[in-house]
């Protein structure tokens, strides 16, 4: 049986949506590229970036066609990205997308004995994906496994920390649980 997952992640870059994960199943916590914004902020308001198909001289990193601009007042449009320091993200998207995985972390917590959050490059320089996956653990038990070469210490001993990169930690996981389904 399937019981389901979800990703929280700090990258912009939607490679989740694009290895398979449904809109529905992630938390951008710093919001995405692929998603438009006004620059000057006349609408509290988030827009696909589907249609600006940015034309670039690679030699020059210099945008080619013109920049994207707002739906609203016409003005400039930036990626819905959180910066550093950035008072004028529009978070309405990630905020809705944080909602959408407390109702679901709920509705597990309350049908399994335990959640397991694998937390594959966390580091603690941007430490939002760190913060989260103690969260989750305090609030539900669920145990941490952790995959980071570098930073692969665990906050405790229910945790597990794998110091190698995450496709061969992954694929390792995978042996051993094809392995215990065997009887191995």
């Amino acid at each position: 049986m399937q019981l389901g997952a979800r990703v929280f992640t700090s990258n912009v870059d939607g490679q989740f949506q694009t290895a398979g994960f449904s809109e529905d199943q992630v938390h951008e916590c710093h919001g995405s590229i692929h998603h438009l914004q006004c620059m000057d902020g006349c609408m509290q308001d988030v827009w696909s970036a589907e249609q600006f198909v940015p034309e670039i001289d690679v030699e020059t990193c210099h945008l080619l066609n013109e920049p994207p601009v707002c739906l609203y007042c016409g003005g400039l449009a930036r990626p819905n990205v959180l910066m550093f320091g950035d008072w004028n993200w529009v978070s309405g998207r990630s905020d809705t997308q944080r909602r959408a995985e407390a109702n679901w972390l709920s509705s597990q917590a309350e049908a399994l004995p335990r959640i397991v959050v694998v937390e594959m490059g966390a580091g603690t320089a941007i430490p939002s994906v760190r913060h989260f996956s103690h969260r989750i653990s305090q609030e539900y038990g669920a145990p941490i496994i952790r995959i980071n070469p570098r930073e692969w210490q665990v906050p405790s001993s229910r945790d597990i920390g794998f110091a190698t990169g995450s496709l061969e930690a992954l694929r390792g996981i995978d042996l051993a649980m094809e392995d215990r389904a065997d009887g191995v």
